[in-house]
């Protein structure tokens, strides 16, 4: 089932068609399909060695109590939404980083990046500018080369259980199929 996904996504693209298209719901169905925990468990564990850590930016880990906290300074669900989606792309990007291309898991990661491909040409009509000023900033340091200070250790399946997680909760209204 997770195949056809890709193909009606390859099918799009041949037709000329943007992902985009498709809207932010859509999208992060796919999304959340990608993600279910068979998935995230043989590509982020079984496939990377005991207790394998990836390097991030502190602010590169989003978890459902950041959202939260965000949402009580009264940030708006456009300016999480597209938070959510630097942090998580970023992670994304962040474990592709340290795969080889024959490593198993390179193909699961490029599908999910090309699903935040597609994601991001719904965001980019916003700008840092149109958000609230502590998601810009947070953006900002997500982005920063330089940070090396402000790094942790943190295992690739962690990151997408976050992003997982917190994508549920912001796109709530989507009302997707449990999976």
């Amino acid at each position: 089932m997770q195949q056809g996904y890709a193909a009606v996504l390859c099918i799009l693209a041949a037709l000329g068609l943007e992902a985009a298209a498709l809207g932010e719901c859509e999208l992060t169905r796919l999304l959340q399909d990608k993600l279910q925990y068979k998935m995230r468990l043989q590509y982020m564990k079984h496939y990377f060695p005991t207790d394998y850590t990836v390097q991030v930016q502190y602010e590169e880990v989003l978890r459902p109590s950041n959202i939260t906290r965000l949402r009580n300074r009264t940030v708006s669900e456009v300016a999480l939404r597209y938070l959510w989606f630097h942090v998580s792309s970023q992670a994304v990007l962040r474990i592709r980083e340290v795969l080889p291309e024959k490593h198993p898991s390179w193909k699961y990661t490029q599908e999910l990046f090309q699903l935040f491909d597609a994601l991001g040409k719904e965001y980019s009509k916003y700008r840092q500018t149109d958000v609230e000023v502590v998601v810009a900033d947070l953006v900002k340091l997500v982005h920063s080369v330089g940070a090396e200070s402000r790094r942790k250790a943190v295992r690739p399946k962690a990151l997408l259980d976050n992003c997982l997680k917190v994508m549920r909760m912001l796109y709530a209204p989507c009302r997707w199929e449990s999976t």
